[in-house]
């Protein structure tokens, strides 16, 4: 079954794709209509097992450096870039606490500003 999901993902060579139809093995159920894979399953193959690995290394960098033979600058901009691909959390656009408290210590913004900021 894996090698089927690394020979779509293949096919595909990284363009979207969506499934149609799902059948469960062995319960004589289908299921037609839009899916979208899982944002995994988008990944290609190698970034896949490198995922996986990673996952399996229980996020040890070095680890990682020992199973792939790669520096800690490699594995960790491979990570990076991985990363870049799996956003399904949004990020917090707010500015840091300090970044605020700071701009106002310096009179760059005042007192309402500093709490506009904050509250945002």
């Amino acid at each position: 079954m894996a090698s089927d999901w690394q020979e779509l993902t293949r096919l595909t060579r990284g363009e979207s794709f969506v499934v149609e139809r799902v059948r469960l093995v062995g319960k004589g159920i289908a299921v037609e209509g839009e899916f979208e894979p899982p944002l995994l399953g988008r990944l290609e193959a190698e970034d896949q097992i490198f995922v996986a690995a990673f996952v399996r290394c229980h996020g040890s960098i070095k680890r990682m450096e020992e199973m792939f033979g790669l520096s800690y600058p490699t594995v960790k901009n491979r990570l990076n870039r991985i990363g870049v691909q799996l956003r399904f959390v949004e990020e917090d656009a707010r500015p840091p606490r300090g970044d605020v408290l700071a701009a106002l210590e310096r009179g760059e913004i005042g007192v309402d500003e500093a709490i506009e900021r904050l509250k945002a």
